[in-house]
């Protein structure tokens, strides 16, 4: 699993951790300024204000690149069902919509918070049956918040994984979505439930 910068509090703690079960004693401002170091900052406090700020530090050796996340491709055979699920079930929004045409395929992006996602009715764009992990800060209140709705044809469940806690869902067109709390991130707020 790739992380970045805003994962550095959670990288130190997963430092400090692997060196304590090697009988090695690692502080945690140790491991925040290895972290930092491997972000090429020269101290954990310049790091910090990076992330606070949403400055991104420059990963090395792909300066002036750019490089941002990917945006999945979901084949789809029905619009009406797709907008039923993704924007009326998971609640994402229509950014935008193509046709070439009048009786055309449809391709379209749809978003939820910093999530894209494109939806294609074009053959040879994606295979049905894709998947897509998608990290979340809270999937307790994804869960709940997808529960709430009643959907008809799926009833999503928060599972306990060995990466954290999961909700997974299958569109109309066998394309699986697994939003992910990964361990670490917010365990506070689950370990009650």
């Amino acid at each position: 699993m790739m992380r970045d910068f805003r994962d550095a509090k959670l990288m130190a703690k997963v430092l400090k951790q692997a060196f304590a079960d090697r009988n090695t004693p690692l502080s945690h401002s140790e491991a925040l300024e290895i972290v930092a170091d491997q972000f090429g900052c020269e101290q954990w406090n310049i790091l910090a204000a990076k992330i606070e700020s949403g400055d991104k530090p420059a990963a090395v050796g792909s300066e002036g690149i750019g490089i941002l996340p990917p945006i999945p491709i979901f084949r789809i055979f029905d619009v009406d069902k797709a907008m039923e699920f993704y924007c009326g079930f998971l609640g994402f929004e229509v950014d935008w919509e193509h046709r070439f045409g009048d009786n055309f395929p449809l391709y379209c992006q749809v978003s939820r918070e910093d999530m894209l996602l494109h939806l294609s009715e074009h053959a040879g764009d994606a295979t049905p049956g894709a998947r897509c992990f998608v990290r979340v800060e809270n999937a307790a209140k994804l869960q709940a918040e997808l529960a709430a709705k009643n959907y008809r044809y799926m009833k999503p469940g928060l599972e306990k994984q060995p990466c954290g806690f999961e909700v997974g869902v299958i569109d109309p067109f066998n394309n699986r979505l697994t939003f992910c709390q990964q361990q670490g991130q917010n365990q506070e707020d689950n370990q009650t439930r």
